[in-house]
């Protein structure tokens, strides 16, 4: 099930299903408490019988003077009405009266009967004579009617116990919700003091909705940054090392100039050496924005094959002692973005010259797949070593020194971004990243098992939109 209403549909069964048990409990507790309230003590119950025969024995003992005698007494004590009377039901009309009614025939209610508590006035009670001739009819005094507390048990049934239940369930849903709340709140702090590696979804275990979906999303975005800071961390700390090279050259020059050893060789080299910082910078910083920003490039529509083969052309101009051979579509059309590829296929080409000797060549070819283009840059330098094929797209990175042309082979018009600080395959994947392009390296090799070159491969959708 889609995390996107999971938390909505637990809420709503969480609330329906206590809200059912809310009623459920308060109707069972009312009615319980009514039903156990609703009946005589059983100290009253005895005491009305305990009327009862005392009448039938003064009734049958002492005559009507007497019996009249004790039911004023009766009455004056406990401010009701009682009356002894017969219980005789005559049929008119030849009326036959059944045995069952005739048993079962009361004039009140008997002592063990439920009291009405909803009703203002007192029962009349029916204490029957042993020989079922006359019964003791009595008012039920207020000092025996039951219910006195029902009023406040009625309260607290309405008021207290949905306010305890309902407490409950908050904190409930209050433990439920603030769970992983809480944890996201520890992560968050503990990830603001430094500690970029806490994570927070495998805390919650198989729960799934919104809340692991917003736990989904801080782990995503503490990978990002956490992988942005220790990436920017490095890249100061590679462009402050690089930069101690040109800066101390600078230094030396400088001193040539003020000692007047060499003026216009101390000259030209702060001139080389301004120039490779500047490149440098710009280069950093470029890449610095690239991982800040992770830009998404908006598509517009260009040949494919005619940006390589105008890449390719400035490439053998600047480079005349290598051969760059292109191969591929007449026509290949692409929607995505012409700079950023732009840059990224020169940055990669160049790179290949670089590492080729001369007299060599670099192979360029563009095939078309399935549902993207395929690029092709191969060389036939040296190679890198098969564990740090992965590591030459890293910024800064550079394999032994004993790879790379030397500046004297290098002519003065291919300066631009290829001063061997390893940036340029970094800002090409980034760039090539950026409009949903991969790009990848490998050594390829003789027949006879010789490292012949390295192969750098560029996969570019049709489309990026």
């Amino acid at each position: 099930m889609s995390a996107s209403h999971t938390l909505l549909i637990k809420l709503f069964c969480i609330i329906a299903a206590g809200t059912v048990a809310l009623f459920w409990v308060i109707d069972l507790f009312i009615h319980k408490t009514e039903k156990s309230m609703s009946f005589i003590a059983q100290e009253y119950q005895q005491e009305l019988v305990d009327y009862g025969a005392t009448a039938e024995y003064i009734y049958n003992n002492d005559g009507d003077a007497a019996l009249q005698n004790w039911l004023n007494t009766i009455q004056t004590k406990e401010q009701t009405w009682a009356a002894v009377v017969t219980s005789t039901v005559t049929a008119l009309a030849n009326g036959v009266l059944s045995e069952q009614f005739v048993q079962g025939h009361t004039l009140g209610r008997s002592v063990e009967w439920k009291i009405h508590l909803y009703f203002d006035h007192n029962p009349i009670m029916d204490i029957p004579f042993s020989d079922n001739s006359a019964r003791l009819l009595i008012k039920l005094p207020q000092r025996m009617r039951p219910g006195a507390y029902f009023a406040y048990a009625d309260l607290a049934l309405q008021v207290a116990l949905p306010f305890v239940l309902l407490s409950l369930l908050t904190v409930v849903l209050y433990r439920y919700l603030m769970s992983p709340l809480r944890k996201l709140e520890k992560a968050t702090q503990q990830f603001s003091q430094g500690n970029f590696d806490v994570r927070i979804n495998a805390s919650l275990g198989e729960r799934n909705d919104e809340l692991t979906a917003l736990a989904d999303n801080f782990d995503h975005m503490a990978d990002l940054t956490s992988k942005l800071i220790v990436s920017q961390r490095q890249l100061l700390s590679d462009l402050s090392h690089e930069l101690r090279t040109p800066l101390t050259r600078i230094d030396m020059a400088i001193d040539f100039v003020e000692q007047d050893i060499d003026p216009h060789k101390a000259l030209t080299r702060l001139r080389s050496e301004s120039s490779n910082m500047r490149y440098l910078v710009e280069d950093t910083l470029t890449l610095a924005w690239l991982n800040t920003e992770i830009p998404k490039s908006k598509g517009e529509s260009f040949d494919l094959s005619e940006l390589v083969s105008v890449i390719c052309e400035d490439a053998r101009f600047e480079y005349p002692d290598k051969v760059v051979i292109q191969s591929g579509l007449e026509q290949a059309m692409i929607t995505s973005s012409q700079q950023a590829l732009g840059q990224a296929i020169e940055n990669v080409i160049r790179n290949a010259l670089h590492h080729t000797p001369p007299n060599k060549q670099v192979n360029v070819s563009l095939v078309s797949q399935q549902r993207f283009f395929t690029l092709h840059i191969q060389d036939e330098g040296m190679g890198v070593p098969e564990d740090l094929v992965e590591d030459i797209f890293k910024p800064f990175f550079q394999v032994d020194k004993s790879r790379m042309v030397s500046d004297d082979d290098r002519p003065p018009a291919c300066a631009k971004g290829h001063r061997g600080f390893g940036l340029g395959l970094a800002l090409a994947q980034r760039q090539i990243e950026a409009v949903n392009g991969v790009i990848k390296a490998q050594n390829y090799y003789t027949t006879t098992g010789q490292v012949a070159g390295l192969k750098i491969t560029i996969d570019l959708p049709y489309s990026i939109t």
